[in-house]
């Protein structure tokens, strides 16, 4: 499955001690049940309205001011630390033989006592020509998210699953969806990508998403098992702006990034940009990719990652481009730790100021 069994001594850069960092095996994994848990009580209706204002605040002058904000929010306590899952996957063009890796991942994913698991960009899909996603595009209560929905509630876990071919508003036309799951098979939320990947790589291969893709137009933040999410998809990763949107406007403490990048940007900028987002916004990041070749005409960078609110990478597996999951737990207290020590909600400022400020 590709869990490595290394365990590396790592200085802890907020104690004078070391703290171990190891990726288990299956079987390590599941029989480790010495979790401690400590119910995190809901916020206070005052601390509710400061959020709100400060929102509002924010937002009025932001460049996602004409974007709108979707938070879904819910009263679930979650213990000090959860255990979570990110694929790495090679979809391919047939539906029926990507449902069956999924289940198969998700299976590996519970044994490991994961509540949370998440799938790559195109994790259902992947095309072979020109039009082929549009012809099997459906909407969210069609057979294909049906599918996967019943597999969240069979398994009991919480499903990420992003970028799904959701039928647009013509024919012409999908959106690139990342719809979530609950472990009652519900369909929490759903976030579609906003920045749309209209490139000519270099080196490579010329993109144009927004010829078949409607961008989205709504940033979203939802509640979940493992802390408060913020929801992206692949090319998002490029524009700092959305994520300190998701962290210091709706409290975000996990992101979201399934991706399906291309080889050549992946070797440039992928770890180095997904740890730029961790660190900037001090909140855990789960990375699932597409990984290798799909067909002749398409190859994926690889190399899911889970990396906590210091920069670190604590989940990896051992070959970027296998198929299989990489697993770490989400740290409550390491979050509140690093805020706290390092406190940059504080410190930045607000658009006003770089509205006022000369150069």
């Amino acid at each position: 499955m590709g869990i490595s069994t290394n365990t590396a001594k790592q200085k802890d850069p907020h104690a004078n001690k070391f703290h171990f960092i190891t990726s288990l095996s299956i079987q390590q994994l599941a029989s480790n049940k010495t979790m401690s848990f400590c119910l995190h009580s809901a916020p206070n209706n005052s601390r509710i309205s400061w959020i709100q204002n400060r929102r509002r605040l924010a937002l009025k002058n932001s460049r996602f001011a004409s974007v709108a904000i979707r938070a879904i929010t819910g009263n679930s306590t979650m213990a000090n630390s959860v255990r979570v899952a990110a694929v790495q996957m090679t979809s391919v063009n047939d539906l029926a033989a990507n449902f069956a890796t999924c289940s198969r991942l998700v299976k590996e994913a519970v044994s490991a006592g994961a509540k949370f698991i998440c799938f790559p960009e195109n994790f259902s899909f992947v095309a072979t020509k020109d039009g082929e996603s549009l012809t099997i595009a459906e909407p969210l209560d069609g057979p294909i998210m049906q599918g996967y929905r019943s597999l969240a509630r069979e398994s009991k876990i919480w499903l990420s699953l992003g970028g799904f071919q959701e039928k647009g508003q013509d024919d012409a036309h999908l959106c690139n969806t990342h719809v979530l799951i609950d472990d009652t098979g519900n369909i929490r939320s759903k976030y579609r990508k906003i920045h749309l990947f209209d490139v000519d790589v270099p080196g490579g291969a010329v993109y144009k998403e927004s010829s078949f893709t409607e961008g989205g137009k709504e940033v979203v933040a939802v509640d979940s098992p493992i802390g408060r999410l913020g929801v992206t998809v692949c090319y998002d990763l490029r524009f700092p702006e959305l994520y300190q949107q998701l962290r210091f406007l709706h409290d975000a403490q996990v992101l979201l990034v399934p991706a399906a990048f291309t080889k050549v940007t992946g070797q440039a900028h992928w770890e180095l940009l997904l740890r730029a987002r961790a660190i900037e916004t001090q909140c855990y990041v789960i990375a699932a990719a597409q990984a290798g070749k799909h067909n002749d005409k398409r190859e994926s960078y690889g190399d899911s990652l889970i990396i906590d609110p210091w920069g670190t990478i604590i989940g990896r597996l051992p070959d970027r481009l296998s198929t299989g999951i990489a697993v770490a737990d989400i740290d409550f207290s390491l979050i509140d730790s690093v805020r706290a020590k390092m406190p940059i909600s504080q410190h930045r400022k607000p658009p006003e100021f770089w509205k006022s400020a000369s150069l």
